[in-house]
């Protein structure tokens, strides 16, 4: 494969970041940890938001339905965000470029910048935050957990974590700033 800058750039921060994923991804030792953070890197595939989406219009009859729907279409751009950005960028995921960082859940795809998980689950939050913000705040352990746990996993770098978060919170902010007003007239 032919280098790029991205590629490049990504060889060079991934030599600078492995120390640190190599000392998180050593949690996996220990049983409860390794099963926090799978469970809590599984709901975050989409099931946990799935069914906040699909409560919404029951927790909060109102405007419950708009928050719904806007989760969904911004879910839908975040998906699409993602996965260009990864086959664009090409950033190979830790456990692949180092050995002795283990895998602690297989992935759900091959490369690893921007995390997908921790951008839907900052991007949700986000749009929770100026709609429902006391909903947000009892969520915001989970989307702090579904970070982590990328790292932890072995399956991201701290940068793909963190790149996955500004872009979420940006479209989520940009979505609701943007459309909720939208939705909350159409829909509730």
């Amino acid at each position: 494969m032919p280098s790029t800058k991205a590629s490049r750039f990504f060889s060079r921060v991934d030599q600078r970041e492995f120390a640190f994923c190599q000392a998180i991804n050593r949690s996996l030792r220990f049983r409860p940890v390794q099963g926090y953070f799978r469970l809590t890197s599984r709901l975050g595939d989409g099931w946990f938001w799935y069914t906040i989406i699909l409560a919404m219009p029951v927790l909060r009859p109102e405007e419950g339905l708009a928050i719904a729907l806007l989760m969904t279409a911004t879910g839908l751009v975040c998906t699409v965000t993602y996965k260009l950005l990864k086959h664009k960028l090409i950033r190979e995921r830790p456990f692949i470029s180092f050995p002795s960082i283990n895998c602690g859940i297989p992935p759900l795809d091959r490369y690893s910048f921007p995390s997908g998980h921790t951008l839907h689950a900052v991007c949700f939050n986000t749009v929770l935050a100026l709609m429902a913000p006391t909903m947000a705040l009892a969520l915001l352990p989970f989307t702090l957990s579904v970070a982590a746990s990328r790292v932890v996993l072995g399956l991201h770098y701290p940068s793909d974590v963190a790149a996955g978060a500004l872009i979420g919170a940006s479209l989520g902010l940009g979505a609701t700033v943007g459309m909720g007003a939208e939705f909350l007239y159409w829909f509730a």
